[in-house]
């Protein structure tokens, strides 16, 4: 029996990658037009939503959505949420309708095909260079200066202990929403781990939980106020976090 599971993991986690290839190659042309400019980005979210769920279902996934506050068409946001899985990426596409852009650790541009739009449509960060992590700023600024709202996972990373239900934030996204009076967006991804973790031979389809938490307004906050907004944030996603375990 568990040599059966461990093909059936390697064939699924096989399957992902090839999922998220098939969607690329077949709105290639498109995808490469909205990237000549960036007033095309808007065509290429729309087209980046499309691939993701073509990968959750493709995998098996379904999601449920619940929103204790909707995302107004006209303002931008600081996007925040814990961070587990590969999935994150297409399962944030999937709940924020709005576009935006992520904030991303560069070695993500290695992975092929998906690397060539990922370093021109996301905001790189190499996590050793402070001057990588300067640049952030400047190209968010611009960014938001569009209309977009941008997306940060503010762990800086995926946790190797799994264990660890939600690991200390950076500041990074709190600056950014300080300086840009951004309010922020605190999501919850309830089930991420469990089904489709860095582990290699684990996880499974099924449902993945989502919850859009209340605003963190920021307006007049100053960056005294950084540490105490991103406690706030880290709070209301723990708690949620440990809702979505007791009702599993």
């Amino acid at each position: 029996m568990r040599g059966i599971k461990i093909i059936f993991w390697a064939v699924w986690r096989v399957w992902f990658y090839v999922l998220m290839t098939i969607p690329i190659l077949v709105m290639l042309p498109f995808l490469v037009a909205s990237i000549l400019t960036e007033s095309g980005y808007p065509y290429f979210f729309k087209m980046a939503r499309i691939w993701a769920k073509v990968i959750l279902f493709g995998m098996g996934f379904y999601y449920k959505i619940v929103k204790d506050q909707e995302l107004e068409p006209d303002k931008n946001y600081m996007i925040v949420a814990n961070h587990t899985s590969m999935v994150d990426i297409m399962l944030m596409l999937i709940t924020v309708r709005k576009p935006f852009v992520f904030v991303g650790k560069k070695e993500l541009v290695k992975i092929p095909l998906f690397g060539f739009f990922y370093k021109r449509t996301c905001i790189l960060v190499d996590r050793t260079s402070s001057r990588s992590k300067h640049g952030v700023f400047e190209r968010a600024q611009k960014r938001i200066d569009q209309g977009l709202s941008i997306c940060i996972f503010p762990e800086g990373g995926v946790p190797d202990d799994e264990s660890i239900l939600l690991d200390h934030f950076k500041d990074g996204a709190f600056r950014l929403a300080i300086d840009h009076q951004l309010p922020i967006v605190p999501i919850s991804f309830g089930d991420n781990k469990k089904r489709f973790s860095y582990t290699p031979f684990s996880g499974s389809p099924g449902l993945l939980r989502v919850q859009i938490l209340s605003f963190i307004e920021t307006g007049g906050k100053t960056m005294a106020d950084k540490n105490s907004l991103k406690d706030q944030a880290w709070k209301v996603i723990h708690e949620q976090l440990l809702e979505f375990q007791k009702k599993k």
